[in-house]
């Protein structure tokens, strides 16, 4: 009896900590490593911007957003933009929930300043303004199982180089996006 009762024993500890040992499985739709997004709050404001992302592991990513002004409906000064980023990702998915993330832009303003005359701020309209910011943001994405994503973001930035001929001196990064893992 001790002899069946102890190999029984013996072989449930065995069972039990093989089955420890095997992967978690995640599910194929969110391992995937390609991203596309279209930034819906940007939409609404007259601007088109899209991102292209590139899952490199579960915790870190790269991608490029392209911004085109194709209304002034809203008086955004931007013309377009161009920005590449890397991403590091803090939640237990595969590449979604917080992330922080360091990027760099290219692009064009309007070439507005306000000029104080004797106590009167006086509007100058000078050349469109091309400039390279660095910035951070942060954020959260939500990824669903068939791959349709959600993010929301807010990121600054600082202009490097021709900060003085615009009243632009500072970016920002802002996103509602909706894209699609593939």
């Amino acid at each position: 009896m001790k002899k069946s009762f102890l190999i029984t024993t013996m072989l449930f500890s065995f069972l039990a900590v093989n089955g420890q040992n095997q992967k978690e499985t995640i599910p194929y739709s969110l391992e995937r490593k390609n991203e596309l997004k279209i930034n819906v709050y940007f939409t609404a404001l007259g601007l088109l911007e899209s991102t292209y992302e590139r899952n490199l592991n579960r915790k870190s990513s790269l991608g490029i957003t392209g911004l085109y002004a194709f209304s002034q409906k809203y008086d955004e000064d931007v013309n377009f933009q161009i920005s590449p980023f890397y991403r590091r990702y803090f939640g237990k998915k595969y590449a979604s929930g917080f992330f922080t993330e360091g990027f760099a832009t290219i692009g064009s303003t309007d070439g507005k300043q306000l000029t104080d005359i004797n106590g009167n701020l006086t509007p100058n309209e000078g050349p469109d303004v091309i400039d390279l910011s660095l910035g951070l943001s942060i954020g959260y994405k939500w990824v669903t199982k068939s791959g349709i994503s959600i993010e929301a973001l807010f990121g600054m930035g600082g202009n490097l180089f021709n900060a003085d001929k615009t009243d632009h001196n500072i970016i920002n990064r802002r996103a509602i996006s909706i894209g699609y893992r593939f």
